[in-house]
This record gives C-alpha cells, structure tokens and sequence, in this order.
C-alpha cells in the first residue's frame, strides 16, 4: 500500500477513493464467512465442513485465512461469553500458541494466567452489542472494534497514504450506506457460500461473469522467504539487536531458523514466515527507535 500511495503521487494524483469498508459492512472476510456457514447457516457439521474445504481449495491464496484446526491459546472465556468463538479470534488464538515457545519465559512469568481474550471482551459491549445476535453479525463487530480503526484504517490506510501526501477517501463508509446495510439481514450479505452478495447483485450489470463470480483475494506482499528477504531476515534474528529486545527467546528463534531447509511442508512454511517477517520488524523498531 505505501509503494501504490507513491506510484499514485507520482502520477500526479492527490486524492482517490479507497474500497476499506467494504469488507466491513458486507462480510467480505472468508473469516465471517466461516462463522456464517458454521453457525448461522442451519447446516449439519458434515455438510459444513465440505463447504468450507471447497472454498479453501477454490481460492489457494486467501482460503487459509478462513480458520484453521491447529492449537490455540485457551477459549474458554471467548466460548462461555459469546457462546462461540469468532473465527478471527481462533486464527489469532492459533498464531499466539506458535508464538509462545519463541518468548522469553521471563517474560512469560509477568502475565500468569492472564486470559487476552477476556481481557478484550471486557472492553467490548458485549451485552448491548454482540448476544443475541446472528454469529457472523457479532464477529463482524468485534472485528470493526478492533483490527478495523486500529490496522486498516489507521496504518495500512491513512499513514500509507499521507506519507506520500495522497488524500484517501472511503465512499463505502459513508453513513447512509452504512446504515442501509447494517439493517439488511445477513444472508444479504453472505448468501450460501457468496460473499458481499448485495453487492455483488447491484454491480452484476456492470461485471464480466468472471470478475462476479470471483473470490476475495489479499491485496498483500509475497510472504516467501528467499533473496534478499531472506537474508534480512536471517542476519536481523541471529543479529545483536535482536538479542537485546525483551520478549523474545533468540536460541528458540535462532533454533526455528535452522529447521527451515529441512522442512518440507509448504503448509507448515506458510505458517512460520509470517511470524518470522513479525519478529523481524519488531527487531528493526527495537534498533531504529532506541527503544
């Protein structure tokens, strides 16, 4: 996103409209869509996971982020409060598990038996906002809670966009819109496997059948680790500065480092580069900022 805001200022361009909120307001998530199918959708279990695969084997690039069925970190809070658990939380629930063995035990010991989640749902208005309400309705508010003003709005959108002075507007956040969609019921939204239906519908006129049809697909750089990346990577994790940040266990990192050529699950690798790219620009804040 910052690379296209400057090719945009190169360009001569100042203002342009942005498509954030869309996702939002119209379940456009695979996540919401997983939620969708597993609880709001009246299917049995068996029916709902060949969905579910269908999709993950439709769509390679983004079908993973629907959920996954590794260990997580303990539930128990976000399942007795909401009655189920948003498939957003259990994806992150499953980063922090494989995140765990790479923290310093030190700083594990300062947070015994702190429960994130509740923590999370405590600052939420939960009873006036979330039960009672269709599943995917309450994990679509807990993500514009949270991820939504806090990651896509602010970094990825605004600071991408002014660092290079170009001015981002948000039509599909206009409030009258908002409004009309908040009331519409949710299988207006994801209809059976389809997600952003009503808009897909309003725009079908306009669309090639392919483009229509299409999947929502990530708009994110490549997380394969080869090159130039790769060598960042390596010498940052293995480096002085990285020793010197307070949360991370560098001999387990380190450790995870050298397990990488021997391993040959793509699925696996998939997993780990993320965290290790997280890692990485924690180091480089650490150094640049003299925190």
């Amino acid at each position: 996103k910052y690379l296209l805001s400057r090719h945009v200022r190169d360009f001569g361009f100042k203002v342009v409209l942005t498509g954030e909120g869309s996702d939002e307001i119209l379940a456009g998530y695979p996540f919401f869509r997983r939620d969708m199918l597993q609880h709001d959708a009246g299917t049995d279990a068996r029916t709902t996971e060949a969905r579910l695969d269908a999709l993950r084997e439709a769509n390679k690039i983004y079908g993973w982020f629907g959920g996954g069925s590794g260990a997580t970190l303990p539930l128990e809070a976000v399942r007795q409060t909401l009655g189920f658990v948003p498939s957003i939380i259990s994806n992150f629930a499953e980063r922090g598990y494989r995140m765990r063995p790479l923290l310093r035990s030190d700083f594990l010991a300062e947070f015994p038996g702190r429960d994130p989640y509740r923590i999370l749902l405590n600052s939420l208005d939960v009873a006036g906002q979330m039960q009672g309400r269709p599943a995917v309705h309450q994990s679509m508010y807990l993500w514009a809670k949270t991820m939504f003003p806090n990651i896509l709005l602010n970094y990825l959108g605004d600071r991408m966009e002014m660092a290079h002075s170009v001015e981002g507007r948000t039509p599909f956040l206009d409030h009258h819109l908002v409004e009309a969609v908040v009331a519409m019921p949710v299988d207006m939204k994801v209809h059976g496997t389809i997600e952003k239906y009503v808009l897909r519908e309003a725009a079908r006129p306009y669309l090639t059948q392919t483009v229509y049809a299409r999947q929502k697909h990530p708009f994110m750089a490549p997380i394969e680790l080869k090159g130039g990346l790769q060598e960042l990577v390596q010498e940052t994790l293995r480096g002085r500065a990285f020793a010197s940040v307070p949360f991370f266990d560098q001999r387990a990192v380190v450790a995870l480092l050298d397990s990488l050529p021997s391993l040959q699950d793509q699925a696996a690798r998939d997993r780990i580069f993320p965290l290790l790219l997280l890692l990485t620009s924690a180091s480089v804040l650490h150094e640049r900022y003299h925190l």
